[in-house]
């Protein structure tokens, strides 16, 4: 399926799949969206490129070492001429019994069925230093 192929309902529920394996815990769900050679730029700075990057970057989160880790939908705006998603959220986390919560907004990017690129952005109270 290309670029073309995808009209903007398609690209909303392949995008609602994907986040919905987040919640589900089930990476190898979560993996099978991006592409090869698919790119995840983390809400850090850090760059993961091709799957078996983007797996390991995930790992943490699928295993629990951040705690009990949930995505609530906010809002969601899709371009289907581009490919492009826009999906905001709030990650609700759970820690040793402390609830706490954060948001933050994917930029995904769709070509031939498959996320080519996910870049991460949230609200945090220290910015970000790049050394």
């Amino acid at each position: 399926m290309s670029r073309a192929e995808m009209n903007r309902q398609e690209l909303v529920e392949i995008t609602r799949r994907f986040l919905d394996a987040f919640n589900r815990e089930d990476l190898d769900a979560v993996m099978e969206y991006f592409a090869d050679d698919g790119i995840y730029d983390e809400f850090n700075g850090r760059r993961n490129v091709g799957k078996a990057a983007i797996r390991a970057a995930f790992v943490p989160q699928f295993t629990g070492a951040y705690g009990i880790m949930r995505f609530l939908d906010e809002d969601l705006f899709a371009d289907a001429a581009t490919g492009k998603v826009m999906a905001s959220w709030r990650c609700t986390l759970s820690v040793h019994g402390h609830a706490t919560s954060w948001r933050g907004l994917d930029l995904l990017h769709f070509a031939g069925g498959k996320l080519v690129r996910k870049l991460t952005y949230a609200k945090t109270k220290v910015p970000l230093f790049e050394d």
